[in-house]
């Protein structure tokens, strides 16, 4: 396959997946010793200034372990039951292992509405975004607890992909039991060929992956060639790679690339500034004043409540709106921070004035510049 390979060594933004299977030492509780390797590379990357997401199976299969299960229960409240035990553990193995590395954690619970409803959406984008500003490893699952659709985006591979989606990732690595994606099974052809760098929406890769899934876990290969595909939507590369592998993170950041490397086309923000731009459904308008639009053609900064002077529509927080010049030109579109209700009474103000009139300190823009496409 003719690829140019990119260089991982100039990714900064990274999520991390590890599957059951290698947290859970085979469905003999979790692998302490192994989750202990990779929190120790994890730390030394943020050592070298990567911004780490980790995104973490095994709440069940821990749950399970503890409740003293052999298999994975089939009813909806075992399995959300399993999880909320099995939650407990997961965490503090996590908080005792990085805590040693002086490095905080935070504990990210997400369900569909997360992802899909565009005020939720933000609300999580912009957390955890701070969390990483703040120098604080994320630990994400979805929230098993709670959710009513087979407790299951599909599985934490899909997860891993639509966070590194929210996060605007350069990097997504899917840590599994098998070195990466074989040309055939290696499990029914010893001689397979392993598939060291592919294009991620290249096709021909679901012919190519299995999708069988342990007794544990909930995805297979042809899930994880998925998920690179939908995280290369917004530009992130995906390496899908064995865990048990010495030193499989720290060697990324050093190109070496000991599984296989699905490439995205287009770099992160180029990727979301494309699917702003393609967006159709429409909400409202906001009127710029001509130094606001000058500001924003210029040095492509945020839009904030004092370079606006009208807004029209029927918009919510989360929606997409235009934003025009006096004359009613389009010269940007984006997601909006605020409802109509609430852009009223912000609109030509400071943004240190948003608490005293909304009665909350929200946004200080009206539209982020990562959500926001000139026209």
């Amino acid at each position: 396959m003719n690829v140019d390979k990119p260089s991982l060594s100039k990714t900064k933004r990274w999520v991390v997946k590890i599957g059951s299977a290698l947290l859970t030492a085979g469905g003999k509780g979790l692998d302490v010793e192994a989750i202990a390797g990779w929190t120790a590379q994890m730390a030394w990357l943020r050592q070298q200034g990567i911004e780490l997401v980790l995104v973490s199976s095994g709440a069940v299969a821990e749950g399970m372990t503890r409740l003293g299960w052999s298999q994975r229960p089939s009813s909806l409240h075992d399995l959300q039951a399993a999880a909320a035990v099995g939650q407990m553990g997961l965490v503090q193995a996590y908080e005792t292992c990085f805590k040693q590395y002086g490095l905080h954690t935070a504990q990210i619970l997400l369900g569909h509405d997360d992802i899909s409803a565009r005020d939720r959406y933000l609300n999580a984008r912009g957390t955890i975004s701070r969390l990483l500003e703040l120098g604080v490893v994320p630990v994400v699952n979805e929230n098993d607890t709670v959710v009513t659709d087979e407790i299951r985006f599909g599985d934490n591979d899909t997860l891993g992909a639509l966070v590194a989606n929210l996060i605007d990732a350069d990097l997504l690595v899917i840590l599994t039991d098998q070195q990466g994606l074989f040309a055939s099974d290696p499990r029914a052809n010893p001689d397979a060929e392993l598939i060291r760098l592919a294009r991620a929406n290249d096709v021909s890769l679901d012919a190519m992956a299995s999708g069988g899934s342990g007794a544990l876990g909930r995805g297979g290969m042809l899930t994880k060639v998925r998920a690179a595909r939908l995280a290369a939507r917004s530009g992130a590369h995906t390496v899908i790679a064995g865990g048990a592998l010495k030193n499989v993170l720290v060697g990324l950041l050093k190109d070496e690339v000991q599984g296989t490397l699905l490439v995205a086309e287009q770099a992160p923000l180029a990727a979301r500034k494309q699917w702003l731009a393609g967006q159709s459904q429409v909400c409202g308008s906001l009127q710029l004043d001509d130094g606001a639009v000058a500001v924003l053609k210029r040095s492509g900064k945020s839009l904030l409540p004092v370079g606006v002077t009208e807004v029209s529509g029927t918009f919510e927080r989360g929606d997409f709106v235009v934003c025009t010049d006096a004359r009613g030109s389009i010269v940007a579109r984006g997601i909006v921070n605020y409802s109509i209700a609430d852009a009223q009474k912000i609109i030509g103000k400071g943004s240190g004035a948003i608490q005293e009139l909304l009665g909350y300190q929200g946004d200080v823009e009206l539209i982020h510049r990562d959500n926001m496409v000139l026209v």
